[in-house]
């Protein structure tokens, strides 16, 4: 049997003293790390913009404070919608049916299906958005920047950055 010290293998931390590289391309996005964008009483941490995955995905962690209302009942033309629930409870509505999410509930969304979410209780909700491919990432930082002076978009305003994302309001379920 050879013995460990001699065999051949490549080198690691323990016989180079450096830490190992990193792979081109792979993001390692730290607690304090990541853009923030802030849109009413919902603060939002862009994980992976896109830009390491050759825009097939974007992730995002969202902090909704407290009796915080979503998003009028949406759907999406050109992008799945995963979202994660990492702590409190959020109230998913899709199409006519209502879901209440938990700390470890998965609600996948896929192209088409109308949905919304808001955080009915006294306490925040932090969930993980994932979509696929990544354009809606963009849509917020859209979003933020028309709400520099503290005021929310115009309802026209609005829907003309939704249509911008192949996004439209599912007025038939409001």
């Amino acid at each position: 049997m050879p013995d460990k010290s001699t065999s051949e293998s490549a080198p690691d931390e323990a016989t180079t003293g450096e830490s190992p590289a990193l792979h081109p391309g792979v993001s390692v996005v730290g607690p304090d790390d990541g853009e923030v964008i802030v849109l009413a009483t919902t603060r939002m941490r862009v994980l992976e913009d896109g830009s390491h995955t050759e825009h097939r995905l974007g992730v995002t962690e969202s902090i909704l404070a407290p009796h915080t209302s979503g998003p009028p009942q949406h759907r999406h033309a050109r992008h799945d919608e995963g979202f994660y629930m990492v702590s409190g409870t959020l109230r998913f509505t899709i199409g006519d049916r209502e879901h209440d999410a938990t700390a470890g509930t998965l609600v996948m969304v896929p192209r088409g299906a109308p949905h919304t979410f808001a955080n009915r209780s006294d306490q925040p909700a932090v969930m993980l958005s994932m979509f696929t491919p990544d354009l809606y990432v963009q849509y917020f930082r859209d979003l933020q920047g028309m709400t520099t002076d503290g005021r929310p978009p115009t309802p026209r305003a609005g829907l003309h950055t939704m249509s911008r994302y192949a996004t439209e309001p599912a007025t038939d379920f409001a």
